[in-house]
């Protein structure tokens, strides 16, 4: 009881906002390059050898990592109801593209190896590259889309009405800006899983990786760089004119929200958070050069920072928007209006430090089981149980 009074009700609203971004780049970190090593399947593996090869390094991992998506949702529908509401109803169709393609992969890691056809196998390989190419795109282009202002608004009662029809619920989201994110996060996602394929796999699989994760590394730098022109000049961002007490209850009407300039403006308010794009630059041009130079571990550590650095920077630039409104920005939902009450966020956040300790325990030691790279010999040693 002491404990929950001291912890004020804008301090969980910011510290639940942080762990959202946490779960977020822990699903890109780990699924990441779950989805990135999809991408490349056809890419990299031209035998059905090799196809094991690349399937199985990614195989005993992808179930575990695909918690954080799911965490991620979870912590979205208790901690920031509202932006579960309207994201999940505005973003509906792709969004049942993304869950289509996290169904189709697992049923292809499981089935794909069931019969010796070629032409079945071959499939199920084009499933694979399916569930991870569609998602690591449309989560991109959702963010251009956050960074644009999504068109919804919100009636009196507070419910969330978007605006566009059905069709405009997938088509309405793939405006140029938004669909330049989703290449960047798709290359992004590429050059995560080649430094993947690199660091469990040899021969000529890794060498492949090496080669299109340098070329996904120069589109990202170059995408990233021209999304960051773009949000500079061509895209108004959003201010608050009447702010809400950080403390009070969540009624995202009881605020005013206008454009006014740039979301480049933030750094200008807070010139720290540069570190972000800084690290997703940096990140992103030093795992392309140790693709290059041929490093084992480290493209790996660079992407993920690039990932970090990126996906960071999104959010420390809207900061405290989490949903703008395009079309009526009094609507827009920010984390100090859009949150589930005191006494939710509190309990969370005791759930949270339970057992967050206890799964990446287990992350660890899962990965630390799992060292080593998967070679031709595993996958034809039917002793293995390889996929």
């Amino acid at each position: 009881m002491i404990l929950y009074e001291l912890v004020s009700f804008e301090h969980l609203r910011l510290i639940w906002w942080l762990l959202l971004g946490v779960l977020l780049i822990g699903f890109a970190l780990t699924d990441g390059f779950d989805m990135g090593t999809g991408a490349l399947l056809p890419f990299v593996a031209k035998t059905d050898t090799e196809r094991r090869v690349v399937i199985n390094t990614v195989g005993p991992v992808w179930e575990g990592n695909q918690v954080w998506f799911i965490l991620g949702g979870g912590a979205i529908f208790a901690a920031f109801p509202p932006l579960y509401a309207v994201s999940f109803s505005g973003f509906y169709l792709a969004l049942f593209l993304i869950l289509s393609a996290f169904i189709v992969r697992p049923v292809a890691f499981k089935y794909r190896s069931k019969r010796e056809d070629p032409t079945w196998r071959a499939r199920w390989d084009w499933a694979l590259f399916f569930g991870g190419a569609v998602p690591a795109l449309l989560f991109g282009v959702a963010v251009g889309n956050v960074l644009l202002g999504v068109p919804f608004h919100l009636t009196p009662d507070l419910h969330s009405v978007y605006e566009g029809g059905a069709f405009g619920k997938l088509f309405g989201l793939l405006r140029p800006f938004a669909l330049l994110c989703g290449i960047v996060s798709l290359a992004m996602l590429v050059m995560h899983g080649a430094g993947w394929i690199v660091l469990k796999t040899e021969g000529v699989i890794a060498e492949r990786a090496r080669r299109f994760g340098s070329i996904a590394s120069k589109v990202v730098l170059a995408g990233y760089a021209l999304a960051g022109l773009w949000l500079a000049f061509f895209i108004d961002g959003y201010a608050f004119v009447a702010e809400p007490p950080h403390d009070g209850p969540s009624n995202p009407l009881a605020s005013a929200v206008a454009h006014s300039g740039s979301w480049l403006a933030a750094y200008a308010d807070r010139p720290w958070i540069v570190i972000a794009p800084v690290m997703g630059f940096l990140g992103t041009a030093m795992a392309g050069r140790a693709l290059r130079s041929g490093g084992e571990l480290s493209p790996l550590g660079w992407s993920k920072m690039a990932v970090f650095g990126m996906i960071s920077s999104v959010g420390l630039t809207i900061y405290p928007f989490l949903l703008p409104s395009n079309t009526n920005p009094d609507s827009s939902l920010t984390i100090w209006d859009a949150s589930s009450s005191h006494q939710t966020l509190f309990v969370m956040l005791v759930a949270t430090v339970i057992f967050m300790p206890l799964i990446l325990i287990y992350t660890a030691w899962v990965y630390r089981v799992l060292w080593g790279k998967v070679t031709e010999d595993d996958v034809s040693n039917p002793d293995t149980h390889s996929y």
